[in-house]
């Protein structure tokens, strides 16, 4: 069975996805939800579904604490879900090709150190863009630069507000976000590039 980790900082509602879309799997499982806010939302809904939750600061992630509890629970691959802390080189070196980020634009429009959420529907807005999408991309030491697996589009309307933006976001990154996971945990770490 691989084990997946989902770090999460907020609300959780990919990671709620996630864990509903590998309930009953025989291939994969979550096996850790880990938060850098004690107060995440994220921690509720893993209760809800029996996954094992672990919380650490900042402070904590640099120190090692986070990989050391990771290896500790021998997990396999790491999913970033609404996650806004950047990952130290450390971390990234543990887990080779094998941690995936969600990112709510199409990269590399809109990367990079505070676009993440609402920031990025509020930019794609002021430049009067027809379209945006998600990006699946794995994770190396810059901010939303690793490596594209898949890519959803979506319209953008004139009428389009950041709030309906968010929405049609949201409904592509819930669709897609664990199909996707889905078929990289099931190749080997050798055949990942050939994904998308």
């Amino acid at each position: 069975m691989i084990k997946l980790a989902i770090l999460a900082s907020g609300s959780g509602s990919n990671a709620e996805k996630i864990m509903a879309h590998f309930q009953g799997s025989t291939k994969a499982e979550i096996a850790l939800i880990a938060s850098n806010k004690a107060d995440a939302f994220v921690l509720e809904r893993a209760k809800k579904f029996g996954v094992p939750t672990f919380t650490f600061s900042r402070k904590e992630m640099d120190a090692g604490v986070l990989l050391a509890k990771l290896q500790e629970e021998q997990i396999d691959w790491v999913i970033l879900a609404g996650f806004l802390l950047k990952i130290p080189e450390a971390l990234i070196r543990a887990f080779p090709n094998r941690m995936v980020n969600i990112h709510p634009a199409l990269l590399p429009n809109y990367g990079g150190k505070g676009m993440y959420g609402h920031h990025v529907h509020e930019a794609v807005k002021a430049a009067g863009d027809t379209e945006t999408g998600i990006t699946i991309h794995l994770v190396n030491e810059h901010y939303d630069e690793g490596k594209i697996i898949f890519q959803a589009a979506t319209p953008v309307t004139p009428e389009d507000t950041p709030d309906t933006i968010a929405a049609k976001v949201h409904a592509l990154e819930h669709r897609y976000f664990p199909e996707v996971i889905e078929s990289l945990v099931g190749t080997s770490t050798s055949s990942v590039t050939d994904v998308g």
